[in-house]
């Protein structure tokens, strides 16, 4: 919302990008946590691991200009079937590994992808299938750590860090969520002389799915809408970025409440944007209960969860679309024209 009251030459601008890219980071971790908490991945899709290093390490080095970060990336793109989102946060995770154990001045990162086959024989030790593998390799130049420390380096809260400099879950996420994805993580170190973190992830022969700019242009509308989210918070921002793109909103708290609204209003409402975890009357029962009063109503579906288990089951049913936490104004723009410009479909993502 502050981006837009500025013009893009505004010297904020960069400041602006750079809260949003933590922003962004922050939300992968949390959908790293969740996911790792359930055992589970959020949404697979084909990706170039060449550019997620890239991108991934360049947002890095804008907070870490200490360290000089190398990397070795064939032109060609190396396609693995993964959840982008929680792969970033494995990089990061080693990333952040790698700088805590440079020196203060700063020190080298060397990254490197390749395509490599691995054989059954060392896939079965790792737990993992034989076959191909794109391969990422993390290296620094830190103070490497014992063959004790290296033994327990992804066991839960197992740290070496000083009191808040380490929760001791980075690696211990990252070891879940490669394992989760059927791949292996190993790692080498020898004190005074660095460590190498090897990642292997499946390569996969599909095609790399390209990633939608987050920011794009505002597409604004007249209807009216009725927002429905038991956080305050979420409602006050909601509300200015939908009146922000020219809706009317109204908006709840709580899901009866909500069903309340759609009852005594619903030739008013051209849309409602539900969230799907609420106490009390969650999203599917609101659901089921606008659509019991007003089985034409458009309703976007929102949450911080992925668009599996709960959501995935209110999309069968007729839900319109869905959208996951946190958006940005544009998203949500597309998101709330693609609905209400094909009124009629059904489980549309």
């Amino acid at each position: 919302m502050i981006s837009l009251d500025l013009g893009a030459s505004h010297p904020h601008q960069e400041q602006i990008r750079a809260i949003e890219e933590y922003i962004r980071s922050a939300t992968s971790l949390t959908q790293q946590l969740l996911g790792f908490a359930r055992g589970g991945k959020y949404q697979v899709k084909p990706i170039d691991m060449n550019e997620l290093v890239l991108s991934s390490a360049t947002m890095f080095g804008r907070t870490k200009k200490e360290i000089r970060i190398h990397t070795k990336c064939p032109a060609s793109p190396l396609v693995v079937e993964a959840d982008r989102g929680q792969i970033e946060q494995v990089l990061l995770n080693m990333y952040i590994n790698a700088w805590q154990a440079l020196p203060p001045e700063g020190g080298e990162l060397y990254l490197e992808t390749s395509v490599v086959q691995m054989e059954e024989a060392y896939c079965k030790a790792h737990e993992a299938k034989a076959g191909r593998y794109v391969k990422i390799s993390i290296t620094d130049t830190g103070t490497g750590m014992s063959e004790a420390v290296r033994l327990q380096i992804f066991d839960p809260f197992f740290t070496t860090k000083e009191k808040g400099r380490g929760t001791g879950l980075g690696l211990a996420s990252a070891y879940g969520i490669i394992k989760n994805h059927g791949g292996m993580i190993t790692v080498y170190s020898e004190i005074g002389h660095g460590t190498t973190f090897n990642i292997y992830l499946a390569a996969s022969d599909k095609e790399a799915h390209r990633e939608l700019p987050v920011a794009g242009e505002l597409i604004k509308g007249s209807a009216t809408i009725l927002l429905v989210d038991d956080e305050q918070l979420i409602v006050d921002v909601g509300r200015a970025m939908l009146e922000r793109l020219g809706y009317r909103v109204l908006a709840c708290r709580e899901g009866q409440e909500a069903v309340k609204v759609v009852a005594d209003m619903g030739d008013e409402i051209d849309l409602v944007i539900l969230d799907m975890i609420m106490p009390g009357m969650d999203g599917g029962a609101v659901f089921d209960g606008i659509r019991h009063i007003r089985p034409d109503m458009p309703v976007l579906l929102c949450s911080g969860y992925a668009i599996n288990g709960q959501a995935d089951k209110i999309l069968k049913r007729g839900c319109n679309g869905f959208i996951q936490k946190p958006y940005n104004i544009s998203e949500i723009s597309l998101k709330i024209r693609n609905v209400l410009d094909k009124p009629k479909a059904k489980n549309g993502l």
